[in-house]
């Protein structure tokens, strides 16, 4: 009953926030021209709940995109129309200029965080790792996350990645979950396993997956897709790369069945260990257990600023580069986005990490 009377709660609350930025966007429009109140509630309501309605069907797809924008207003709207609202009970008559400046700070948002999502920068960093007994003297290692590939981390935005990628000249590629934005529906009907088969490395490409792949729920679709496309997905299991290094990709926090870090110790120790595990939620774990090398994303370093205010309280790191004793630690911001096509506060990115293998004294 608890759960039921907090959905009920939540949905109460929802509905409010919605019927409130109506009212404010309605009181505003009604300035400059007439507005039939019946027509502006339904289609106020249908792009309110339109994330909702897409859930009904993947083909509803302009709910989806309606509902990933909505969410913009969603976030900038609780802080902006009671502003708004103060200021035009202090200055009545000025509710045109108000409400225009609170339109112009949208449209802003919009086309920066725009230009943010979609024009990726690359981040580079340096490390040195014991050599142990790896046979190479140097690896060059590209590291993406969170694509959320669908409708509008799409078909181009993956193009940009693997052009990108592929002029980096890699000899292995990380990718570090939530490929997908929960359904691989559209990686599919889009034919991006095109795009992802020119992914070029020397020793290979791999990925794991993330939270998202898990709310989606057809993860044997996408780990087959992600074979087609020469992306081998390691679900809790350590390899071998090249002879030179271990690699261990881990489930995601989601699962709550996945192996302990423990269970996935390489048996032989005289190599350099690379772990992939979407979510940084524990760095002191791979640094007990001996991980040179540990890479993670999900943060989205909040995506949408002030959120990465949040990200920086839930996690030790939860964006960039630490060293934590022998551990190097990186967490990416991701390559793509998840819900609006904005980015502000950050940047779509992947990382290229030059790492340079030393004798242990040199």
């Amino acid at each position: 009953m608890k759960r039921v009377g907090a959905i009920v709660l939540a949905i109460v609350v929802y509905t409010a926030i919605v019927f409130y930025f109506g009212w404010c966007v309605f009181t505003w429009l009604e300035v400059f021209l007439p507005v039939n109140k019946v027509i502006f509630s339904i289609v106020w309501t249908l792009i309110g709940y339109a994330l909702f309605i897409a859930r009904i069907d993947h083909r509803l797809r302009l709910f989806h995109i309606v509902g990933s924008y909505w969410m913009i207003i969603m976030q900038y709207g609780i802080i902006l129309f009671p502003i708004a609202t103060i200021c035009t009970w202090i200055f009545p008559s000025q509710l045109i200029v108000i409400g225009s400046i609170v339109l112009l700070l949208f449209i802003i948002s919009i086309v920066v965080g725009s230009y943010n999502a979609y024009t990726p920068v690359v981040r580079e960093l340096s490390i040195t790792l014991p050599k142990k007994d790896s046979k190479l003297e140097e690896l060059k290692v590209v590291v993406a996350s969170d694509f959320h590939l669908g409708l509008l981390s799409n078909k181009a935005h993956l193009q940009r990645f693997v052009k990108k990628s592929n002029e980096q000249q890699p000899d292995v590629v990380l990718l570090v979950g939530d490929l997908v934005d929960d359904d691989p529906i559209w990686f599919v009907k889009k034919g991006m396993s095109e795009v992802m088969k020119q992914l070029t490395s020397t020793y290979g490409n791999y990925g794991v997956l993330g939270n998202h792949e898990y709310y989606g729920k057809k993860i044997p679709l996408l780990v087959e897709e992600m074979d087609a496309s020469n992306v081998q997905m390691l679900l809790d299991e350590t390899i071998l790369v090249a002879d030179s290094f271990y690699l261990t990709g881990r489930e995601d926090l989601t699962n709550k069945e996945r192996k302990q870090l423990s269970e996935l110790v390489p048996l032989k120790q005289n190599l350099p260990w690379f772990v992939m595990d979407h979510t940084p939620s524990n760095l002191f774990i791979p640094e007990k257990e001996g991980v040179d090398f540990h890479v993670s994303g999900h943060t989205h370093r909040g995506q949408m600023w002030p959120n990465h205010l949040f990200t920086r309280k839930l996690f030790e790191l939860d964006y960039g580069y630490k060293q934590k004793g022998s551990l190097h630690a990186i967490v990416s911001s991701g390559f793509g986005f998840w819900g609006p096509p904005i980015r502000l506060g950050s940047q779509s990115e992947f990382w290229i990490v030059n790492i340079k293998l030393e004798d242990v004294g040199v």
